[in-house]
């Protein structure tokens, strides 16, 4: 069972470790080591800063409890929290403050180290059964290292961390199909994150240009066969392209846009909520506001009184 939260979806944490198992206070550290993954469970107890972390994998790391500051690739240091997923490439170093850590408030985080060949024939598989297209690949983005655990992945890394805790004699071969349904959710999820920042177009010019016509017209509604001439697909082929580069659906990414346009619009100024969703081309402003609460966990009403000086 994982449980929503407004900017990601928090895993179920596993039991800390008992007081007398302790070794340090301080990133306190439990190993469970597979075939192709090792599960790391650190534990701290509390305040620390600028504590040094680095693994000679790849890891995909993930906040169970607490706060972190974490420190990446020389940029400024960003809050860590629950919800929310980094990947962190090998021989990279982190360094991680605790600012709010205690005995009565630990802080808990898991890191999957995963073992470089496997992450190839990972990707290799993919490229040949599911090639993209010319000079396009399956791969994982190393600039697009944050980012808010969707249903999906946080259900990968929970069966995960279920495995590696388990004593079932199959759990090496569980674990490498869930290695790859993971790795698949990760590069959909980072390619969603570059559509949303503007930051496809090296790296996907197919879908460039179609991320691009949905932004300028997300104040319309968008028709799904204008979609699929601007990709240069029928509809069934654009659907399916879709899918399957970003893990959603069209609709719902243009609906992820429209919600996003919405915040900005009600951010800061006065303005009526029927006016935003007329704004952003919505019939129903009821439609619009249940939308905006399934979104947000919170009615544009609401919202609006949280942002407005």
């Amino acid at each position: 069972m994982v449980m929503a939260l407004k900017n990601g979806i928090i895993l179920n944490a596993p039991e800390l470790s008992k007081e007398n198992s302790l070794k340090t206070l301080v990133e306190n550290r439990t190993i469970h080591t597979l075939n192709h993954c090792e599960l790391n469970l650190f534990e701290t107890y509390q305040e620390a800063q600028l504590v040094p972390l680095k693994f000679n994998d790849l890891v995909v790391t993930s906040m169970l409890r607490g706060k972190k500051v974490m420190h990446l690739f020389d940029k400024e240091g960003f809050d860590y929290l629950p919800g929310e997923t980094v990947i962190v490439p090998s021989n990279v170093e982190m360094k991680i403050d605790f600012p709010e850590a205690s005995k009565q408030n630990p802080t808990q985080c898991l890191a999957l180290a995963l073992d470089h060949s496997k992450i190839s024939e990972i990707l290799n598989l993919l490229n040949e059964k599911y090639p993209k297209g010319q000079d396009e690949y399956w791969q994982l983005n190393a600039n697009n290292y944050f980012f808010y655990n969707n249903i999906e992945l946080a259900a990968s890394i929970q069966k995960l961390i279920k495995v590696c805790l388990s004593n079932s004699v199959t759990k090496d071969i569980i674990a490498d199909l869930t290695l790859q349904e993971m790795l698949i959710q990760i590069i959909q999820l980072q390619t969603q994150k570059g559509a949303q920042d503007n930051t496809l177009t090296d790296s996907n010019p197919t879908l460039s240009p179609i991320i691009a016509y949905i932004k300028a017209n997300i104040n319309n509604n968008i028709n799904m066969k204008k979609l699929s001439d601007v990709a240069c697909m029928s509809t069934t082929a654009f659907h399916r392209f879709f899918k399957r580069e970003l893990g959603i659906t069209p609709i719902e990414f243009i609906l992820q846009e429209k919600i996003k346009m919405a915040k900005a619009l009600l951010s800061g100024q006065n303005i009526h909520v029927n006016e935003v969703s007329y704004e952003l081309g919505f019939e129903d402003s009821n439609y619009f506001i249940r939308l905006f609460k399934k979104h947000e966990g919170i009615t544009p009403k609401q919202y609006q009184k949280l942002t407005v000086n």
